[in-house]
């Protein structure tokens, strides 16, 4: 299990465009708010999707990047992306291989049946590379505002002087 203040794991995926984007691309530069659903154009995961689109600018302001992560290949996420009007990079991972990464793929058992599943979790990375927020089990409805308030947070706490 991933813990607070640990390097948070590297990866490259490709997103909804085909184009390669790097998590150690952002280090120095960026917060990363890294979201994990489920599966593209579902209704919970639209919720999420929509609300993090919504607040894409406010997350820019904060030097921060939104980047979701399922296991719906690029095509899925261009359809998803544009039949929404989403704003935010969705990254594909079919092998679920981040997701293993993380620890959001989880084994459930259904009428005898065992189904892998991703679970629904967020992560928010400073520009140092750290994790600074692990938050699993989310609600979707309101899910972005909470996490633009931890973003807050965090940038408040680099502009505060240690010393005068």
């Amino acid at each position: 299990m991933l813990q607070i203040g640990q390097p948070a794991p590297v990866f490259s995926l490709a997103d909804a465009d085909m184009e390669s984007v790097d998590l150690a691309a952002f280090k120095g530069k960026k917060n990363v708010v890294l979201y994990f659903y489920p599966r593209d154009d579902t209704p919970g995961c639209t919720l999420q999707a929509i609300e993090f689109s919504d607040h894409d600018e406010e997350f820019a302001r904060h030097d921060c990047v939104v980047l979701g992560v399922s296991p719906d290949d690029c095509i899925s996420h261009a359809e998803f992306r544009d039949k929404h009007g989403l704003s935010v990079c969705l990254l594909a991972d079919p092998e679920a291989e981040v997701c293993e990464q993380y620890g959001v793929r989880e084994v459930r058992e259904c009428n005898g049946v065992k189904k892998t599943c991703i679970v629904r979790a967020t992560f928010v990375i400073d520009k140092k590379g750290r994790l600074r927020h692990v938050l699993h089990g989310v609600n979707q409805r309101g899910h972005a505002m909470q996490v633009l308030q931890l973003v807050r947070q965090i940038n408040s706490e680099c502009r505060s002087p240690k010393t005068k």
